[in-house]
């Protein structure tokens, strides 16, 4: 976090004034100390987060500098404060949360109270995170999850779950003692370990498990008051036996739609009655657990009566009937009892019955036979079933009929869902989530370093033992064919684990009806805050709606959407149905925590100093592993949904959210990748079939820091399509200390226009004395070991001739003989202004290749790389080749189409014929101006007007003297750089008079000299080869042609660029190629 700090000076005071000050603000300070309340406020009555490392004003404000002590740093204490301020502002420190400040105050009063953090371990943490993971799965599934998969499945299954937690809460412990933990709990440790696109992926993942968590408590609490307490409640009822499950899913949907309304009114009006009631709905569920195992250990010498009736090896309901027997004797008569009726057509002795129930007898067990019976030797394995099977005792002797039909119908206890090992595992989950409780709460911890890691792992260690010892105790108590009534049929409809408690099963119904209706309201609490942080955190655009809400920060917009998602769960209905789907973004959120310490502990960053120091990137790794599996053990499908839905979060993230640095394990883990990458790529060139064209781009500036030729960047999008390296350079001239502030306002110019010509790669800009060298350092140092340039990309100078341009001819020559030296390739787009942009599309046209020279192959590779862009994707790819006198033009087009075949590469080949003949009186006189020109700018060094009308009078007066037609030429030259005497009219004319006779003289020698010979033929070879490349390509959309390079002897330099000039005349779009002398294209595979 950045350091900031602003201090005001003032006028010094008295010494008595100032003794006076400070004791006064001494003893405030203590008395802040003894109280754990002060009273704080502000404009909108929001606690906001303070830190010593951010600027305050008003806290500044008494950080007065004094005295001369400290007179050698006094210009740096605007941004370095004195340590006495900076130990100041840490004491003074606190995280209030930013939640909900409550109106219903006196309306009066302006300054509002807000409680300073003061809650210890066991009020803040340890109890949270207890309500939190004690609910109701232990009530409502535990005593089936044991009966279904026995004993040792059971302790399996929950040590998995329990163990992941645990692992969990390990790394969880270790990032939250890593610095002060401001309010925000797990997503605050989860993005700023990680990074704002995990942070975003995950926190949202968090949201959903959290909300779906409020449907699953919503869910249990309207069965428990609809099978336990008030059945008559019911809406819809059965007429048919079948149809019991359905009518009992629409009963969920009604009123679960009616108690999510209810409780979203309970929340929008008032949170603090819902953190009232916390502890009330805590002490219900100590209270239950308390009970059970009071029931336990009753059972040991007094069990309770509970019977159960089977027929043969079939547990009954006894929903249906009273009596558990076929008849009863009364008065020496015997009767039939309901039961026989229900098996039986008619209530006489010799009607026609069932055939099982004809041949099996009706017995009576005791459901609780209690803890010394014995009965946990059969309830150690499991006992899977298919949907629809009726629920068997192991065991117990039975007679199956003849023709065993469908039992629809009869008083049997059905099983209701399919069951195996890894549906138990996600529907048991979600009893163990609940261990960020304490991390969530962390603005209102007193100590949240350490009450966090204590509190936390206490809490699982406890409900851990609870979770193993009640599955000991309920297959050592109860008898296996009770654990598996999921509703407690076979019991008279009362719920399972109330008929071991004590002193009464309605001890356990009402505490678990008001334990889960707590925690319903505890997520609808929660998850809308969770949203609302992410929304104000700013890094998913479309969510910032939901960071908004009443005047008292209360989330009214999350709100609502998290009631939405809700009443989702509430129409899916089952209990068992929403219990895998919450696990699996529990999950997820579990494994990226494990994840985030994992990196911190291997990329060993300096900042990584947890407190908690029981901690190990192993276990890490075992916990984020564990979790994967859990998600996939569960339900692979879910898993796989989940994932996709984080995924899509995290590239939506990635590819529209705002940017945060937040110091982040992924970054950092990026910086080492990035280093490991570095150190195996080997400084020496790349294999042919590796080598592509990392571009060194030479931009040049305006006065305004701005891009002169934004479509250099748009052309080297196109070239590039995202792939190999890209380095954006440009030279700002003077000394970097007086530059600072226009290299980064260039930096930020240029980057911006990286990012709207989708440009990827680096910028880097360079302060020089000189332009020349800056280019030169730029060359010679851009990149970093094996990732440096291979081939530079510039715009050619088109103002060469022109003085006012800094990059001129010499620069440019100079930066071609540097890429030669440095066996760098070398681009030059003539005319760039005339390229097409990103947006731009040719449907048709061709792009050029003039292959006058092997340096490479690089001329080949260009177009490949060009087509595969969607500008030039249409354009055909055209080569040529220049044929001299003595070669055969019809074996060269031959050998060039094999070859292009072996390259893999689709061209049209067609060779030119330039035979050779006498030079023109043209290419003659275009040479003797140039040279003409040279040699009179390097004999007179006048101000640029009267340099402009000598050259005038020389070009005139050659035009006399030869009246072969010449083509008009710019002959503007560069200025030198320094000009030793300043020439005006007045001494002008007077040294003209002067020395009438040497000036006539050294004109006169200017217009008798002959070209050179060298130029000469050069110019003949520039002028034929344009007039060739103009026949052919006029009309192409993009030229390529060999870039001749410059002379050895720099007095030829102007020449040169007269020669290129030459070269490239009449064509629209040009691009000069020099390859580095390597081979960068092969015919093997």
């Amino acid at each position: 976090m950045p350091t900031s700090f602003t201090v005001v000076p003032v006028e010094a005071q008295g010494e008595e004034r100032r003794s006076a000050e400070r004791d006064e603000h001494l003893q405030e300070e203590e008395e802040e100390e003894e109280s754990c309340e002060r009273d704080r406020g502000s404009a909108d009555g929001i606690a906001r987060e303070s830190s010593p490392f951010i600027t305050s004003a008003k806290m500044d404000r008494g950080n007065v500098y004094e005295g001369k002590n400290m007179a050698l740093f006094e210009e740096e204490m605007d941004s370095n404060p004195m340590v006495s301020s900076l130990l100041n502002k840490l004491a003074n420190y606190t995280n209030l949360t930013q939640g909900v400040v409550e109106h219903e105050a006196d309306e009066e009063s302006k300054r509002k109270e807000v409680k300073l953090p003061c809650m210890g371990t066991f009020i803040g943490v340890y109890l949270p995170c207890l309500q939190n993971i004690l609910g109701v799965i232990l009530f409502l599934r535990l005593t089936w999850i044991v009966g279904t998969a026995g004993v040792l499945e059971s302790f399996i299954i929950v040590f998995m779950c329990c163990a992941c937690t645990m692992l969990t809460a390990i790394s969880m412990s270790a990032i939250a003692t890593n610095g002060v933990v401001p309010a925000g709990g797990s997503y605050y440790m989860i993005s700023r370990s990680l990074g704002p696109e995990f942070g975003g992926a995950v926190g949202l993942c968090f949201y959903l498990g959290t909300t779906f968590a409020g449907a699953m408590y919503i869910l249990g609490t309207i069965e428990i008051l609809l099978t336990y307490i008030s059945p008559s409640a019911a809406i819809f009822k059965a007429e048919e036996a079948d149809g019991e499950t359905e009518a009992m899913l629409n009963n969920m949907r009604v009123y679960g739609t009616c108690i999510i309304i209810l409780m979203a009114i309970v929340v929008f009006v008032g949170v603090k009655y819902v953190n009232k009631l916390a502890l009330v709905f805590l002490a219900c569920v100590i209270l239950s657990i308390i009970a059970i195992y009071a029931g336990v250990i009753k059972t040991a010498f007094d069990p309770p009566d509970f019977p159960i009736c089977l027929l043969g090896n079939r547990t009954l309901s006894k929903r249906s009937f009273d009596v558990c027997a076929k008849f009863t004797e009364s008065n020496n008569e015997t009767k039939t009892t309901a039961l026989w009726q229900l098996f039986c057509d008619s209530s006489l002795l010799n009607a026609t019955c069932d055939d099982y129930f004809s041949l099996n007898n009706v017995t009576e067990i005791q459901g609780i036979p209690g803890i010394m019976s014995g009965v946990l030797i059969d309830n150690l394995w499991s006992t899977y079933s298919e949907k629809g099977s009726i629920v068997e005792k192991k065991n117990q002797p039975s007679l199956p009929g003849p023709e065993e039909t469908k039992p629809g119908g009869f008083p049997y206890v059905f099983t209701d869902i399919m069951t195996y090992f890894t549906m138990l595992v996600g529907i048991y989950f979600p009893s163990v989530t609940g261990i960020m409780a304490g991390s969530n709460r962390s603005g209102d911890l007193k100590d949240a370093q350490k009450s966090i890691p204590t509190g936390t792992i206490l809490a699982i260690a406890t409900t851990s033992f609870i979770y193993l010892s009640c599955i000991v105790m309920f297959g050592a108590c109860i008898e296996g064919v009770i654990l598996r009534d999921k509703f407690g049929e076979a019991v008279n409809g009362n719920l399972v684990v109330g008929t071991l408690a004590w002193p009464s099963p309605w001890v356990i119904v009402i505490g678990s009806f008001f334990s889960t209706c707590g925690a319903g309201l505890q997520s609808l609490t929660g998850a809308p805050r969770l949203l609302q942080a992410i929304a104000r955190d700013g890094i998913v655009p479309f969510i910032q709606v939901f960071g908004h809400g009443k005047a008292n920060g209360e989330p009214t917009w999350a709100l609502l959407l998290t009631a939405g998602i809700c009443e989702i769960g509430i129409l899916i209905a089952s209990l068992d149905s929403v219990a895998p789907i919450l696990s699996m973004f529990f999950l997820m959120c579990y494994m990226f925590v494990n994840l985030a310490c994992a990196v911190q502990t291997l990329l060993r960053t300096p900042n990584w100093r947890p407190r908690f120091k029981y901690y190990h990137w192993t276990l890490s790794f075992l916990g984020m592993s564990l979790c994967l599996a859990l998600m996939f053990i569960c339900s692979w499908y879910y898993a796989l949904i989940a994932m996709l839905i984080a995924g899509c979060i995290y590239k939506y993230i990635e590819y529209r959210g705002a940017e945060k640095e937040w110091g982040d394990g992924i970054r950092g883990l990026s910086l080492n990748a990035a280093r490991y990458a570095l150190l195996r790529v080997e400084d020496v060139p790349p294999h042919t079939k590796n080598w592509r064209p990392q571009l060194l781009v030479l931009l040049n500036l305006d006065s305004q820091q701005l891009v002169k030729h934004p479509r250099l960047l748009s052309f080297t999008s196109q070239l590039k399509a995202g792939k190999g390296l890209t380095i954006v350079g440009s030279v700002l001239q003077g000394i970097y200390l007086d530059k600072c502030t226009e290299t980064q306002k260039a930096e930020e110019n240029v980057k911006s226009l990286m990012g709207v010509e989708k440009t990827k790669g680096f910028c880097q800009i360079v302060v020089s004395p000189n332009f020349r060298d800056g280019i030169s350092y730029l060359i010679q140092s851009a990149g970093l070991g094996g990732m440096k340039h291979n081939t530079v990309l510039m715009a050619w100078p088109e103002s060469w001739k022109q003085t006012e341009n800094c990059f001129s001819w010499k620069n440019f020559v100079d930066t071609v003989r540097e890429t030669t030296a440095a066996q760098q390739a070398l681009l030059v787009a003539k005319n760039i202004d005339l390229f097409p942009t990103n947006q731009e599309r040719f449907t048709e046209g061709n792009i050029d290749v003039w292959w006058i020279v092997h340096d490479g192959g690089m001329l080949m590779l260009l177009p490949f790389l060009l087509r595969q862009h969607k500008v030039w994707r249409k354009c055909k790819m055209r080569i040529f080749t220049v044929a001299q006198m003595d070669d055969n033009s019809i074996q060269m087009k031959k050998d060039l189409q094999m070859f292009l075949y072996h390259l893999r590469l689709n061209a049209e080949v067609e060779v030119v014929e330039m035979f050779e003949n006498d030079i023109s009186a043209f290419t003659y006189e275009k040479t003797l101006m140039m040279e003409q020109r040279s040699q009179m700018l390097k004999q007179m060094q006048l101000s640029k007007n009267e340099r402009e009308r000598e050259a005038q009078l020389i070009h005139d007066r050659n035009t006399a003297a030869h009246s072969a037609p010449v083509v008009k030429a710019n002959v503007a030259a560069a200025v030198p750089e320094k000009v030793q005497m300043t020439w005006t009219k007045e001494k002008f004319v007077a040294e003209k008079h002067k020395n009438k006779e040497s000036n006539v003289s050294g004109f006169k020698d200017i217009f008798n000299m002959k070209p050179n010979q060298s130029n000469v033929r050069r110019m003949h070879t520039a002028v034929k080869l344009n007039g060739v490349v103009l026949n052919k390509s006029q009309h192409a959309q993009l030229v390529l042609l060999n870039m001749p390079g410059p002379p050895k002897n720099r007095k030829g330099d102007e020449n040169y660029m007269e020669f290129l000039e030459v070269l490239t005349e009449g064509l629209d779009r040009v691009l000069l190629v020099r390859g580095s002398g390597r081979e960068v294209i092969t015919i093997y595979s």
